[in-house]
Parts: C-alpha cells; sequence; structure tokens
C-alpha cells in the first residue's frame, strides 16, 4: 500500500494567514465504498439529505438535538417540525445521541455554521477511528473568528478528510426526489469522486471539483444577498432592480473569493451562481423571505421570534463585512445589508446611498 501525502483541506492556508501542512489517510482511494451515512443535524436540509441518500440505496441515521423529531420520523416518518407534509423514507432511522452515528462510513453535517463548533466537540468524544470522511453540508461563517465550516472542522476534529456539497437547492424538492445538481468539491479527487458516485441518483446529480473555499464562500455569502433581494421585493423596487442586484452581488463573491484562494469558474458554479440564482428568486428561501418582511416594514427582532429554523444570512452578514475589511474587498451590497440587520440603517437611505456610489468599470 502507497501512503500519499497530500495537500490538506486548504492546506498552505491563505485564510488563516498561517501556513499548514495537513497529510489524509492513506486509504482514501476512489475504490472506498460509502454505504453507511450518519446526518448530522435534522432540520429540514439534514431531512432533505437523508432522503436523497435513501433514495441512492444507502442506510441513513440521522441525529437531531430535537426528541420530536426523532420520534416523529422513527414513528410516523416525517418530520413535522421542520418539513412537514412530506413523507420520508421509513428506512431513515432518527437517533438522539451522536454515538449512534459515530460508526457510520461518512459524516454528512448539516448543522447551523454557528453551533458547528460545539457539535464536532460532542461528536469528537464518540470518534474512534478518526479519518471519517465528513461531508459539510451547512452554509455559513462563524462570526467569532471569521471561520468557514471546513476550518472549524479542523481545529476541532484534525486527521478527517473533508469534502463541501452545496449547491441550488430547496429543502422540500429533494426531499419529494425532483430534480437538482450540486458542487460536491473535496481536495482528494479520489475521495471526491467516490463521495459523489455515493450520493447521486436518478434525481440528484453531484458535480465534481476541488475548490473547497469556493465552494463555502458561494453558499455563504448568497445568503446575505437573498436578504438584500428579498427587501427589493418588499419594497416593490421591480425586477430589473433584482436582477441589477444578483449580478452586482456575484461580482462581490468573486472578489471575495479572488481574495481568500477560490476559484472563479467555481463561483460561477452550481455553489456559486446557481446557488445565487435560486435563494434569490423564490421566498421559499429563508433569507430572500426575511428580507421580504424586512422591505415590508417588520422587525428583525419579530421575524425571527415567528420562525423555528436558522436564517444564516443574518448571522453570515457581519462575519462577511469582517471578511471583506480583513483582505480588502469592496462589497456594498453586503456592507448595506449589515448596516440594515445590525446597525440601525433606514432602508430607503441605504438604498439612496447604494445607488448614488461613483460610477465605474462594470468588471470592476
Amino acid at each position: 500500500m502507497i501512503c500519499r501525502l497530500q495537500r490538506g483541506l486548504g492546506g498552505l492556508w491563505i485564510y488563516n494567514d498561517i501556513n499548514v501542512m495537513r497529510g489524509y489517510s492513506c486509504d482514501m482511494r476512489q475504490n472506498r465504498k460509502f454505504d453507511n451515512f450518519g446526518v448530522i443535524g435534522g432540520g429540514a436540509w439534514g431531512t432533505a439529505l437523508a432522503s436523497a441518500l435513501a433514495r441512492a440505496g444507502r442506510s441513513v441515521s440521522i441525529w437531531a438535538r430535537e426528541a420530536e423529531v426523532v420520534e416523529g420520523i422513527n414513528k410516523t416518518h416525517e418530520n413535522t417540525t421542520f418539513l412537514r407534509g412530506v413523507k420520508l423514507d421509513p428506512a431513515i432511522k432518527a437517533v438522539s445521541s451522536l454515538g449512534d452515528v459515530a460508526g457510520c462510513d461518512a459524516w454528512i453535517l448539516v448543522v447551523p455554521v454557528q453551533h458547528t463548533r460545539d457539535v464536532c466537540g460532542q461528536l469528537n468524544a464518540f470518534n474512534a477511528s478518526g479519518d471519517i470522511p465528513i461531508v459539510i453540508c451547512s452554509k455559513g461563517v462563524e462570526q467569532n473568528t471569521l471561520a468557514l465550516p471546513s476550518i472549524i472542522i479542523q481545529e476541532i476534529m484534525p486527521g478527517h478528510p473533508l469534502a463541501v456539497m452545496s449547491g441550488p437547492t430547496f429543502a422540500v424538492e429533494i426531499a419529494r426526489g425532483l430534480p437538482a445538481a450540486v458542487t460536491l468539491a473535496c481536495e482528494d479527487r479520489a475521495l471526491g469522486e467516490a463521495l459523489s458516485q455515493a450520493v447521486s441518483c436518478r434525481a440528484f446529480r453531484p458535480y465534481y471539483c476541488d475548490d473547497v473555499i469556493g465552494a463555502q464562500l458561494g453558499g455563504a455569502i448568497k445568503n446575505v444577498l437573498a436578504i438584500a433581494c428579498g427587501i427589493i421585493l418588499g419594497q416593490n423596487m421591480g425586477d430589473n432592480a433584482r436582477a441589477a442586484l444578483i449580478t452586482r452581488g456575484l461580482a462581490e463573491v468573486m472578489r471575495l473569493g479572488a481574495a481568500m484562494g477560490g476559484k472563479m469558474e467555481t463561483l460561477m458554479g452550481l455553489s456559486g451562481l446557481g446557488d445565487l440564482v435560486l435563494t434569490c428568486s423564490s421566498v421559499q428561501s429563508r433569507n430572500m423571505s426575511l428580507g421580504v418582511a424586512l422591505g415590508q416594514g417588520k422587525s428583525l427582532a419579530d421575524i425571527i421570534a415567528s420562525r423555528n429554523s436558522v436564517t444564516e444570512g443574518v448571522y453570515t452578514a457581519a462575519a462577511a463585512v469582517a471578511l471583506a475589511k480583513k483582505h480588502k474587498v469592496d462589497m456594498p451590497i453586503v456592507f448595506a445589508v449589515d448596516a440594515i440587520l445590525n446597525h440601525g440603517a433606514v432602508i430607503d437611505d441605504t438604498i439612496r446611498e447604494l445607488m448614488a456610489r461613483p460610477l465605474k468599470l462594470e468588471r470592476s
């Protein structure tokens, strides 16, 4: 057996400003089989991914904090708390202890980014082999540290091979088996292709790439931009304004991605442009619907209080601003959303300020 030392996820890591070399286990080869998945997170997206994996013929256990979610999935085969009205494959098993998913072939991590550090710390206590691949499916940036999920996991659970799965996906459509495609990013190509084979099914198509930074950034920043698009809809500003915001928002994502080591083709693909277009085009998006409510004059506190799930863009906005400042990147739309969410800025005044910015070349 030949063991290859590979550059770890973000090895020579410019994002942390530290050069770190990480080695992967030598058994991460394309012929590795992934038949038994543990989904960490029992929200709508975790439940939808469990459904997709079951359709692909995999054995699936889904861990949830909420006792009612575990009971509902096991007894009535429905997650009435987060995905009401969608019947699940009876073979999907819900568990309340992370120890019950410790022996799986791979973990699908779907907890909110702000809770990733805590959950990974708990999961690490049950970690026997230390080389179980972790597929990151959460989208966001940790507020206090500005860390992407991959960095959090590397700090808490070093040695685990990592992949990122992201793209234009509404949970209810995935759960119902409607067609969708995603990016599956992994620096180890053999591992990435093996995971792609394992999760793919007739209605769920992954496309492999090696850009884990771009795949994470596209999914994180689009949530902030979706809030902005929702504000436009709530203010009845028209489709022209929304299209312009999507386009200029993509330019902001690509500037930040380039500064942090992401690739342009990733951000123009499913996990970048694709995800941005979807979440900025439908009130199915939690982030866009929150923006709509803001644009209609509702308070952020009241909107959040009325929801039972996390709207990641609210937490990512401030972190995205901090990243932009750190990397000296111009992101006026992201700055505007953060000002509205976190600094009491008036929506009408903020929009006027954006429209009054100096004229410039489109590509800049």
